[in-house]
């Protein structure tokens, strides 16, 4: 396919039929991939900016601008009578917004013949966001209600906790929602200098994916956004970098709730570091599915109710995590060490051609379904857009494909050791009839 030329827009690639294009007058990223499977459209905005470029004093500001963002901006307000959701939602819009450690997205899917509309609210808001005192003081309340929420929620405090106490430099440790004191504190005048350091083309993906005819899609981005400058000066660079860890960290939430559940997380690389793949099929081998090696040990067994893996995809180094919910009966250091033991297997004996057949599998699986409709795809290129590389979505499939069986018995050795590793404890606690709480499942 040859790509479009348009006078506003650079070509700079092409990987998996998703064109790459640049705006000549603003830096703004454009990718293009037509998907003609239904008659809609997704839009999508991705801010390279989330909890990691947040400093003390002022984390929660990317969450917080999410929800301001949608409360007004120059040409779509209350007082016209032209909010976002009202807008959208009339034509059958699904619209919304997501904050995380590397990025915040606004996207839209809808029928294809209302793009235009999409991608000009996203350039009204790009930098006509009102952000009033007024506006602040109702989110303020609403996202305190949220942490309120949270703090209800024992997985995600024990989530939080390991997070917090595995990186304790780097900005990964700050929950994306924010601390409730800088939240509490956080003002309008802020939020503008925030808003007004980041939000700008030069720091922005626009994704447009769907029924699209692609000279039209530029002619539309380039009249809406092509007008908007780049950002006055030098987007900030994070250079913090994490302290090498030298020992095991545990930490231990005890709340209302019936199950107990572990954490154990060890320190990873960025996603654009190529042991990351190898961890992706390292989490698969242990807790993808039922045929999966701690499926087998822990929920067949009745130890645990569930259990998973991950390796994060950021876009400086994350966390490698297993999580198991543990039955009424287990005890935590009884499922913890189940989980060392079979990581421990894999770097003494590693793992076999059937095995890694079965995985490779899945994950080509996978990667298939996440290319079901527009919104899938340009969900998935948000996140590999933040973390570095857009191609890392395109490229996927081949990368595992790579992947080999010493591989993953090396970076297990390399990463999943006692001195990287933070381990949680969520222990519930059970209210008796008089008010005072009892343990429900001790740690040993």
């Amino acid at each position: 396919m040859e790509p479009t030329r348009h006078p506003d827009f650079e070509f700079v690639t092409v990987s998996g039929g998703i064109e790459e294009y640049r705006m000549r007058s603003n830096g703004l990223q454009v990718l293009l991939f037509e998907e003609k499977s239904a008659p809609v459209a997704t839009f999508m905005i991705t801010y390279r900016v989330g909890s990691r470029n947040e400093s003390n004093g002022l984390t929660g500001a990317t969450h917080f601008l999410e929800h301001l963002m949608f409360k007004g901006s120059e040409n779509f307000n209350r007082d016209n009578k032209r909010t976002v959701f009202n807008v959208l939602q009339r034509l059958g819009a699904q619209v919304n917004a997501t904050t995380w450690f590397d990025r915040t997205n606004y996207y839209e899917s809808l029928p294809r013949e209302h793009l235009s509309l999409a991608v000009e609210i996203e350039a009204d808001r790009m930098r006509g966001a009102l952000l009033t005192e007024e506006d602040v003081a109702s989110e303020k309340n609403v996202i305190l209600n949220e942490l309120d929420r949270g703090e209800n929620e024992p997985l995600r405090k024990l989530y939080h906790a390991v997070w917090g106490a595995a990186f304790v430099a780097h900005p990964y440790h700050h929950p994306t929602i924010g601390w409730r004191s800088d939240v509490e504190n956080t003002t309008a005048e802020a939020l503008r200098e925030f808003y007004d350091t980041f939000y700008w083309p030069n720091n922005a993906t626009a994704s447009v994916i769907g029924d699209v005819d692609r000279m039209a899609t530029l002619d539309l981005l380039a009249s809406h956004f092509g007008p908007i400058g780049a950002a006055p000066q030098s987007i900030p660079e994070i250079h913090t970098a994490e302290p090498e860890q030298s020992g095991e960290r545990r930490v231990t939430v005890r709340q209302i709730g019936q199950l107990g559940a572990l954490m154990i997380a060890y320190k990873q690389p960025a996603a654009v570091n190529t042991d990351t793949d190898a961890l992706d099929v390292l989490s698969v081998i242990l807790a993808g599915g039922k045929s999966s090696r701690l499926y087998r040990r822990l929920v067949d067994s009745g130890l645990a109710t569930s259990v998973f893996s991950s390796a994060s995809s950021l876009r400086d180094p994350g966390l490698f995590t297993v999580f198991a919910m543990l039955s009424p009966e287990s005890k935590h250091a009884e499922v913890e060490a189940v989980v060392q033991e079979e990581i421990n297997r894999v770097i003494s004996s590693g793992v076999d051609e059937n095995e890694m057949q079965r995985v490779q599998n899945q994950l080509r699986a996978q990667e298939a379904y996440g290319r079901d409709g527009s919104f899938a795809i340009a969900a998935q290129l948000n996140e590999a857009i933040a973390a570095g590389d857009w191609k890392l979505y395109t490229t996927a499939v081949e990368r595992y494909q790579r992947v080999t069986e010493d591989a993953v018995r090396r970076v297990a050795g390399a990463y999943c050791v006692p001195d990287t590793m933070t381990v949680g404890y969520y222990v519930p606690v059970i209210p008796d009839v008089s008010g005072n709480g009892s343990i429900a499942g001790e740690e040993a």
